[in-house]
C-alpha cells in the first residue's frame, strides 16, 4: 500500500510518540534493583529502615563513648587533683568563747615542754592565743638546776606578758613523762618556786585528751587518739564515761621494741572501739603534728591526715609514729583522721578546772 503524503506524516509522528514513551519507562543505571533494594530485604538480611537504625544507634554509641571517655578523664583528673592536695578537708568551725578568762599551762612531756595560753569561758568554749611548742633540752637531761628554773621562769614571764595572772599559770607531767627519770628534776624545781605540780595517768590523759579534741557533734561517731612519744592514749565515749586505753608511745624504738610488736599492741587496742564510733578519728601527739605539717593547706586548724604508706620520713620516731597510726587505721577501718593543731591534752585540763 503506498502511502498518501498525509500517512507518512501520521506514521512519523507515531513512531515518535512510541520512542519517547519508551525512553521515559526504560529503567536507566539499575535503578530498577535500587528501588529493590531500597524496599525489600533479603532473607535474614537488614532493611532499609533498620540499617539507617543501626547507623543511628551506631552514631549515638560513638557519642556516648566519647562522652565516657571525657568523664572517665575527668574523673581521673579530679582524683589526681585531690592526690595532689594532701588528705582532703574537713569542715567544722568550733564555738568561739565569750567574755572567758585566759589560762596558761605547761605540759612536760617526754620530749620537751609545750606551753599554752587558751581564753576559756563559763560554757568551756575556749580558744588558742599562743603556743610553743619542743624545748627539750630539759626533759633530754641536758640541763643543770639553775637551767631548768631559768628556762620556766622564761615560760611564765611569757604567759604574764600575754595576760595570764599568776595563779591561772600551771604545770601538768604528762603520763609519758613520768616514765623518764629526768622528769623528777623539773618536779622538784617547779616545787622550790612554788608552783603546783599536776601528774595524770595514763587514762586520765585519755580523757583529758578527748575532753579537748572531740567536738560535741561528734561524741556519737567519733573517737581521740594521742600519740606521744611516752604511749599512745584511745579514748572515746561511751554512754555518759569516758573509755581511755593506753598502748605504745613513738619513742618504743629506743627500748628495742620489734614494730611488729607495737603494731599488734596498738591493734588490740583500737579493736576495742565500737563500730559505732569508728566513721572519724580526731589525732593529735607529736607524730600526727609532723604528719600534718606535710599536707596543711594555709592557717587551717582542721588538717585531714593522708593514709599511713604515703608518709616516707626516714627519721626513727615519725617511723614507729606511723607504724602505731597503722595499726589503728587496720584495727578500725576509719578513713578520716583530723589533726587539730590547737588542741593538746593539757587544755583538757584547764577545761576541768573551775
Amino acid at each position: 500500500m503506498q502511502l498518501t503524503g498525509i500517512g507518512k506524516i501520521a506514521l512519523i509522528l507515531l513512531l515518535a510518540v512510541g520512542l519517547g514513551a519508551a525512553y521515559y519507562f526504560w529503567p536507566k543505571n539499575g535503578e530498577t534493583a535500587a528501588t529493590e533494594l531500597n524496599t525489600t530485604a533479603p532473607e535474614g538480611g537488614p532493611s532499609a529502615e533498620s540499617v539507617a537504625s543501626d547507623d543511628n544507634a551506631a552514631s549515638d554509641n560513638s557519642v556516648a563513648s566519647d562522652d565516657k571517655t571525657a568523664s572517665s578523664e575527668a574523673t581521673s583528673s579530679a582524683s589526681s587533683e585531690a592526690a595532689d592536695t594532701g588528705g582532703g578537708s574537713f569542715s567544722y568551725t568550733s564555738p568561739a568563747p565569750v567574755g572567758g578568762i585566759t589560762k596558761g599551762v605547761v605540759e612536760l612531756g617526754a620530749s620537751g615542754f609545750n606551753s599554752f595560753i587558751v581564753n576559756i569561758d563559763k560554757s568551756k568554749n575556749w580558744k588558742l592565743e599562743s603556743a610553743e611548742f619542743g624545748n627539750s633540752m630539759v626533759i633530754e637531761n641536758m640541763a643543770t638546776d639553775y637551767d631548768v628554773r631559768m628556762g620556766l621562769k622564761r615560760y611564765i614571764a611569757n604567759m604574764i606578758d600575754h595576760g595570764v595572772s599568776g595563779k591561772n599559770i600551771h604545770f601538768v607531767v604528762s603520763s609519758g613523762a613520768m616514765k623518764e627519770a629526768s622528769t623528777t628534776k623539773i618536779i622538784r624545781v617547779l616545787k622550790e618556786m612554788g608552783y603546783m605540780v599536776n601528774t595524770v595517768t595514763p587514762e586520765q590523759e585519755g580523757t583529758l585528751a578527748l575532753k579537748c579534741v572531740l567536738p560535741a557533734d561528734y561524741q556519737n561517731n567519733a573517737y581521740v587518739v594521742d600519740i606521744g612519744s611516752g604511749n599512745t592514749k584511745i579514748s572515746w565515749i561511751n554512754g555518759g564515761s569516758v573509755t581511755a586505753l593506753e598502748a605504745p608511745g613513738s619513742k618504743y624504738y629506743e627500748k628495742n621494741t620489734a614494730d611488729t610488736d607495737v603494731y599488734e599492741q596498738v591493734k588490740a587496742k583500737a579493736k576495742q572501739i565500737p563500730s559505732s564510733k569508728r566513721e572519724v578519728c580526731f589525732i593529735i601527739g607529736g607524730v600526727p603534728f609532723e604528719l600534718a605539717k606535710e599536707v596543711r593547706k594555709g592557717k587551717e586548724r582542721y588538717t585531714v591526715l593522708n593514709a599511713p604508706d604515703a608518709y616516707k620520713s626516714t627519721k626513727a620516731k615519725t617511723k614507729a609514729g606511723v607504724n602505731i597510726y597503722k595499726g589503728i587505721v587496720d584495727a578500725t577501718g576509719t578513713k578520716t583522721f583530723v589533726f587539730d593543731w590547737d588542741a593538746n591534752f593539757t587544755i583538757g585540763f584547764l577545761l576541768g578546772l573551775k
